[in-house]
């Protein structure tokens, strides 16, 4: 059976004792990288079995060898650095081809940044949408945002902390004047989130350094949520 892992998105107090369990049992992990996966079974004292790095670029060629594995009767964890597997991180492929082909897998579930930055935005938890990682392009990343201008659900998304204050910026040019809520090292000791409308978040975050991983939750289309514009 492949065994889907949650891991940690920082604190380690976060990995389930079913997650430690799976790990125990497997004969072979498939993680994104095997130093940081390795960093984590060490610390709860998990012996190292048989692992292989399952990432963007090699998910074809190392997938189907996986899938060898898992049909010779092996036990089989598959995480990624933090997180779940194929949450914008490598993992759906394979899932889908153990479903394709009747091999059995369960997801064991644990931390998520997409639910740990909704719940702390304080935002609509009633209808949400996650959308990965935004495009680059000034275009490209406004027509994505114009995708979502007139949807009443709460938007989530991760982005890099360099590209923080252009994201917000565009956000801001798009939906008009909405509530948001940057999240920062959700889970970690240096765990930040501002909320606020999209103006001033843009203003704060226009000058502002910023490390590691970085959520943005969005409202959606919906008065209560947007301050007017001024005539």
């Amino acid at each position: 059976m492949l065994h889907v892992i949650a891991t940690p998105i920082g604190n380690l107090g976060d990995l389930s004792p079913r997650a430690l369990e799976a790990f125990r049992a497997a004969s072979l992990i498939a993680c994104e990288d095997t130093r940081r996966t390795w960093q984590l079974l060490a610390h709860f004292g998990v012996p190292r079995p048989e692992m292989v790095s399952y990432r963007q670029g090699n998910e074809e060629r190392v997938g189907a060898a996986i899938v060898d594995a898992l049909r010779a009767g092996r036990e089989v964890a598959l995480c990624s650095d933090g997180g779940y597997p194929a949450i914008s991180d490598p993992g759906y492929r394979l899932m889908r081809r153990c479903a394709q082909e009747g091999i059995p897998y369960e997801v064991i579930p644990g931390a998520s940044a997409v639910n740990v930055a909704l719940l702390m935005s304080g935002l609509s938890t009633s209808s949400f949408t996650f959308k990965g990682f935004p495009p680059r392009g000034p275009g490209a990343l406004r027509n994505w945002f114009a995708e979502e201008r007139d949807r009443e659900h709460t938007l989530i998304l991760f982005e890099s902390p360099f590209r923080i204050a252009a994201t917000l910026q565009a956000a801001f040019d798009v939906l008009g004047d909405r509530e948001a809520a940057v999240c920062l090292e959700l889970t970690k000791m240096h765990e930040r989130v501002s909320r606020g409308y999209l103006s001033d978040l843009a203003r704060e975050y226009a000058s502002a350094k910023v490390k590691g991983e970085a959520v943005l939750v969005v409202a959606g289309c919906n008065p209560k949520f947007t301050r007017a514009m001024p005539q």
